[in-house]
């Protein structure tokens, strides 16, 4: 490889502009180790092709402040985000904030607290709109066509992946 198209592969990561909670990345692994937080990343894939991101942000839209710069549903996202990633407390949500280019911008863990603190003062309805925005995803996923058992795919010769393989996911808070 030429030095011209060694710096050209440079630039690994490429970030679009968004206006989901977590950029859409491209990633170029020519001459670089893997991605560490590639299960992080492809959670968040799933959240936004199950459209979780934009249910549990209609669902907990009466905690969101006016002023606010984080969504609470962004917040209680990069928490499940970082424990699926191994995390253990809130503060964990560093390794998503070291990230800005795989996870956007990420909460103070002072934003995060009151968040959380905002939501358990009303747990029960905290719970009851993330139970409603998990089920909406849920069944957005599960009513996709292609999803359903004995679906044929647009090709004759063999279903697509999507149609011998149902997909699953579990966020249980």
């Amino acid at each position: 490889m030429s030095r011209a198209n060694s710096i050209q592969f440079e630039e690994h990561f490429q970030v679009r502009k968004t206006t989901r909670f977590y950029p859409r990345v491209q990633v170029d692994t020519t001459g670089c180790a893997a991605v560490r937080q590639a299960g992080g990343v492809l959670l968040t894939d799933t959240i936004r092709a199950a459209g979780l991101d934009r249910a549990l942000s209609e669902a907990l839209a009466r905690w969101r402040k006016p002023t606010a710069v984080h969504d609470p549903a962004e917040v209680v996202l990069d928490l499940a985000v970082s424990l699926a990633l191994g995390g253990d407390c809130l503060a964990d949500v560093a390794v998503l904030r070291a990230e800005p280019g795989l996870f956007g911008p990420v909460a103070s863990d002072p934003t995060i607290s009151r968040t959380i603190d905002a939501l358990a003062a009303d747990a029960a309805t905290a719970l009851a709109a993330i139970e409603v925005a998990r089920v909406t995803a849920r069944a957005r996923v599960w009513g996709r066509p292609d999803t359903q058992p004995g679906h044929r795919s647009r090709s004759r010769s063999a279903p697509s992946r999507s149609a011998r393989f149902r997909p699953r996911l579990s966020l249980s808070w």
